[in-house]
């Protein structure tokens, strides 16, 4: 008998929409059998046709959950990330995490009481880019001088046809801020060169979006060898995605918002024809990877939260 999983979602904004989808791609593609269930707060919230065609229950009372999942996915806002986890790791073999893990980083893991055979993976979508996979493999990092990563877009563009002010994203006790929403930034850092051994970070709200967290963040890193600046920001009229390395040869720019490799020396640009959702549907088919014991988990919980404190607390 061939493997069948039993899944749940926990939160369907548009983050979870997209791993629904993935999911489905990736497991008919293997000719795997599955059910996908949803579990959300709200019994009368709609559910479009084409979600409701995939869904086999919809779950809104946690008496009447089962507890025999495969795998939860927990893509509901951050701060309810750690709730949940505690919540239903009982239900399930399995968890795939939305990125940032937790909105505390030093939420207690021992309190989640996770099972010692269960796999926890926190995503990391950045790290599975045309773009970062070569950095990490087609260039010397040890002849890296510097690195300078940015993340600049504009906040009021980020969800088609939704108030900017009434997403998560707006408000600090809900898991916003530039400084863990856009920790895909220091993840991929972590990534490519490891921990650094100091850290110094500024942020604050200093632009006219109407919202409560940072939309600004600036951090400064240093390693053994090199030092690293990161820039994070909601008000980037043109969005900017990218990192900077400079080296002794030449400096790389790293582009991850076009796709594509410059070095600037000698004038030479590698592009990738990749969409977001190229990286997106890799992850999901790696993480079911990682279930069927084909690789390691890349980025378990006590990983995730060491990334997180760098991010949120700009501390080691």
């Amino acid at each position: 008998m061939g493997i069948i999983y039993k899944i749940a979602i926990i939160g369907l904004g548009s983050i979870g929409k997209r791993h629904l989808f993935n999911i489905v791609k990736v497991l008919e593609e293997r000719e795997i059998s599955y059910s996908i269930d949803l579990i959300r707060r709200d019994a009368n919230e709609e559910i479009s046709e084409d979600i409701r065609a995939i869904i086999t229950e919809v779950y809104t009372d946690y008496s009447k959950v089962p507890n025999d999942y495969d795998v939860i996915f927990v893509t509901n806002p951050t701060h309810l990330h750690f709730d949940t986890v505690k919540s239903y790791v009982s239900k399930t073999k399995h968890m795939f995490i939305e990125k940032p893990v937790f909105s505390d980083p030093t939420a207690s893991v021992q309190e989640l009481m996770l099972d010692s055979k269960g796999i926890y993976y926190v995503a990391c979508p950045l790290r599975y880019t045309d773009v970062i996979q070569y950095v990490k493999h087609e260039i010397d990092l040890s002849k890296v001088y510097s690195v300078r990563a940015i993340c600049s877009s504009y906040l009021p563009h980020w969800r088609a046809g939704v108030d900017y002010r009434n997403t998560y994203s707006a408000h600090m006790d809900e898991g916003g801020g530039v400084s863990i929403d856009l920790i895909h930034e220091w993840d991929y850092i972590v990534y490519l060169f490891g921990h650094p051994d100091k850290v110094e970070n500024f942020r604050g709200k200093v632009s006219h979006l109407e919202i409560d967290s940072d939309d600004l963040s600036v951090y400064i890193a240093k390693y053994k060898n090199m030092m690293a600046e990161v820039h994070l920001d909601y008000f980037g009229i043109q969005t900017i995605r990218e990192l900077q390395l400079f080296t002794y040869e030449d400096t790389i720019i790293a582009d991850i918002a076009n796709s594509r490799i410059t070095y600037l020396k000698r004038n030479e640009t590698i592009s990738f024809a990749e969409s977001r959702n190229d990286y997106q549907l890799k992850e999901i088919s790696i993480f079911f990877d990682v279930l069927e014991g084909k690789t390691s988990n890349p980025n378990d919980i006590g990983t995730a939260i060491a990334t997180l404190k760098i991010a949120k607390e700009g501390s080691l």
